[in-house]
């Protein structure tokens, strides 16, 4: 089997824990996942089978979310699933000002990730130093968001105010961070309430099924994974003759023919002249390099 699924993770299982689900139930060795959701958090979780592991460096980077940030309060994780560490009354704060304080995460931006993450640090995971009770200075990554969408601005009757807002990014942003950040921005303190990750590698959280479904589509046959000409389709195309087909099959690097190719240069998908899809090459300017091979012609 080989191809992609775009799985709706459910809150309370590590992305991991959602790998093992689906190797179980596809009684597939090779599963991989393109990008870790928190626990806490739900959404698309793009998933490989198969030799499609290979494939999952070059599929799209950018990520939509939907957020709840909590302000007022403060976590040792900047989500509700860690310990309280401070609480403070919320002035009365206008969406203009919310919105005024959100502008400055927008763009390329520096930004600390949370001490509960799996970043590591020294070689080790952060989560499981801050586990240990080991405070490590946490560098700064540099992170690209590329629009902050406030949807809703709710503060009567709660005791700590919360902000609905759908946020368009690069990979690598944490959108704890985030809930931190603007919460230390506004002086009331932030946490991250509720997240979903509606968009991730091309794949919509629209047309993400979960588990169980999954389960039923397989137990019925029913079961058909994303093939990887519809995940990678946001790359050019190159058809290659039946000779360099062969010869990309055997990971030998071809001339560049300028009549199959563009100018272009950087990874494109490759096919055989009646369109079996083979793999993955590097266009550079004289050369085609194979990157991904995974069939040959027929």
């Amino acid at each position: 089997m080989q191809g992609f699924l775009n799985l709706s993770k459910p809150a309370g299982l590590t992305s991991h824990d959602c790998v093992a689900r689906v190797r179980r139930l596809l009684q597939l060795k090779r599963v991989g996942h393109g990008g870790t959701l928190d626990p806490l958090a739900t959404g698309v979780l793009p998933i490989a089978l198969g030799p499609a592991t290979r494939l999952l460096p070059y599929l799209p980077t950018d990520k939509a979310y939907r957020a709840t940030i909590c302000l007022g309060l403060t976590t040792s994780t900047d989500d509700l699933g860690g310990e309280v560490l401070t609480t403070v009354p919320v002035p009365p704060l206008s969406q203009q000002d919310i919105e005024g304080a959100l502008a400055q995460f927008q763009g390329t931006i520096q930004q600390i990730p949370p001490a509960y993450s799996a970043i590591q640090v020294q070689g080790q995971r952060l989560y499981k130093l801050a586990r240990q009770g080991q405070a490590v200075a946490v560098p700064p990554r540099s992170v690209t968001i590329d629009d902050i969408q406030v949807l809703s601005w709710r503060r009567a009757d709660l005791a700590f105010p919360e902000l609905d807002v759908n946020i368009t990014c690069g990979p690598g942003t944490y959108i704890r961070s985030l809930a931190r950040d603007l919460g230390a921005a506004l002086h009331t303190g932030g946490t991250l309430a509720q997240l979903q990750r509606t968009r991730s590698c091309g794949f919509h959280w629209s047309d993400s099924i979960d588990l169980e479904t999954l389960a039923i589509q397989i137990q019925q046959g029913e079961f058909a994974p994303i093939p990887p000409t519809i995940a990678l389709n946001h790359l050019p195309t190159l058809t290659l003759s039946p000779e360099d087909a062969q010869r990309f099959a055997w990971g030998q690097r071809l001339r560049r023919d300028p009549l199959l190719a563009s100018t272009a240069t950087g990874p494109v998908t490759v096919h055989s002249a009646i369109g079996d899809f083979l793999g993955i090459a590097l266009l550079e300017d004289t050369r085609l390099q194979p990157k991904v091979v995974l069939s040959s012609p027929t």
